[in-house]
């Protein structure tokens, strides 16, 4: 996918889970306020516009609870065993706990 995005995406190593579609072992690729990529080995049936409750699970390092993701499904590229996904971000229930982790990516990657 092109990088012409209007926000940054950070990368991170949460995990990422939306029930029935992902498991939990997908991993939350790359993270902007407007969008994000989660990658893994399950390759599902999803239809694009189609919205999702995703549930993020940060890092330890992080200090940051989970929290709730309403997300849309954009697209699904997949190699193999392997599959990337994306979404754009529609709304964030804890728009606290969301907010922190993008502000704690921000800086993670500024020390890089």
């Amino acid at each position: 996918m092109p990088e012409n995005r209007q926000n940054n995406r950070f990368t991170g190593q949460a995990h990422a889970h939306i029930a029935s579609v992902l498991e939990s072992k997908s991993v939350l690729k790359n993270l902007s306020i407007t969008g994000c990529c989660v990658e893994g080995s399950a390759c599902v049936e999803m239809v694009p516009g189609t919205t999702y409750q995703m549930e993020i699970i940060p890092e330890q390092n992080s200090k940051i609870e989970k929290f709730t993701l309403e997300v849309e499904f954009k697209w699904l590229r997949v190699t193999g065993d392997y599959s990337e996904i994306g979404f754009n971000v529609i709304a964030s229930p804890k728009g606290k706990h969301f907010q922190r982790y993008v502000d704690y990516l921000t800086y993670r990657s500024s020390l890089a």
